[in-house]
């Protein structure tokens, strides 16, 4: 597969689950931090806010690693 196709399904991937990951951290702070008090809130907004990046860093390599059909970059 070409570069430039990994390119255009990784934005649609990187749109997918941005998306489907925000939902599911809107869901668990709503059904756990009305209960928690201010630091709590702080460090699950703070964790929250940069886990997505670690699943995420695999598609953006995926993306930029060179296809079968590119020329060989060198």
């Amino acid at each position: 597969m070409s570069m430039r196709w990994k390119k255009l399904i990784g934005v649609f991937l990187l749109i997918g689950i941005i998306a489907i990951y925000a939902l599911l951290v809107m869901r668990v702070a709503v059904a756990v931090l009305p209960t928690a008090g201010g630091l709590a809130e702080f460090f699950f907004y703070a964790v929250a806010g940069l886990a997505w990046v670690v699943p995420v860093r695999y598609l953006i390599v995926w993306m930029n690693t060179p296809g079968k059909n590119d020329p060989a970059q060198g």
